[in-house]
């Protein structure tokens, strides 16, 4: 699908089987989300703009590449998108986060807003927003239009398992922004969960129901 990378490392694949695993503990589900999320944000990095700064070694000076540009925008949507902001936070801890409170209202599927926060000057800063499913895209797609209405104008969407139906929704909504997945699955049931899939990432990340 046009504007999905969907990412295939060895690595991302085993974790994400630990994952799906019904056996796996809260507190293995917890530290394998991490993780798989700071390799996840290798990938969703790779084209990052460097400029080059004059350092010194121990040996001599020399010219050395650095992020360009203003800090990156970690966006978790809740409240199960902030284990995977933790592990990108591992890789980049300068990063500003922001944080989009939306909740999936259980008969209609619609997203529900209850808390919205980001820096003032995110319309200059790369926005990457993070929930481990990608569903029916509901979700997603509310919290990038209220990213966008704050004068965010480049987004990507980074996830642990998508929907099939999930990625074309975003894509059909918001064409411009790309979407990285470890997995992507094809059914969605009735409840509008994914299948195979992993169960409610935040219930199993937190120990709730």
């Amino acid at each position: 699908m046009d504007g999905i990378t969907i990412v295939r490392h060895p690595l991302v694949q085993h974790k994400l089987t630990l994952l799906r695993d019904r056996r796996s503990s809260i507190q293995l589900f917890r530290s394998v989300v991490r993780e798989t999320a700071t390799l996840l944000c290798y990938e969703v990095t790779r084209d990052l703009a460097t400029e080059l700064v004059p350092i010194e070694t121990p040996v001599a000076a020399t010219d050395a590449p650095v992020i360009a540009g203003k800090k990156l925008v970690f966006a978790p949507i809740l409240r199960a998108g902030l284990a995977m902001a933790e592990g990108m936070l591992d890789l980049v801890p300068s990063a500003r986060v922001a944080h989009i409170g939306l909740y999936r209202e259980p008969l209609t599927l619609e997203a529900v807003e209850y808390y919205f926060k980001t820096p003032d000057d995110v319309a200059d800063r790369l926005v990457i927003v993070v929930d481990p499913m990608l569903a029916t895209g509901h979700t997603a797609i509310a919290a990038i239009d209220r990213l966008k209405e704050a004068g965010a104008a480049e987004i990507r969407f980074v996830c642990l398992l998508c929907s099939r139906t999930g990625a074309e929704a975003l894509r059909e909504a918001h064409s411009d922004v790309p979407i990285w997945a470890a997995a992507m699955d094809e059914v969605l049931n009735d409840h509008g969960y994914i299948v195979p899939g992993l169960g409610d990432a935040g219930d199993r990340t937190y120990g709730t129901r």
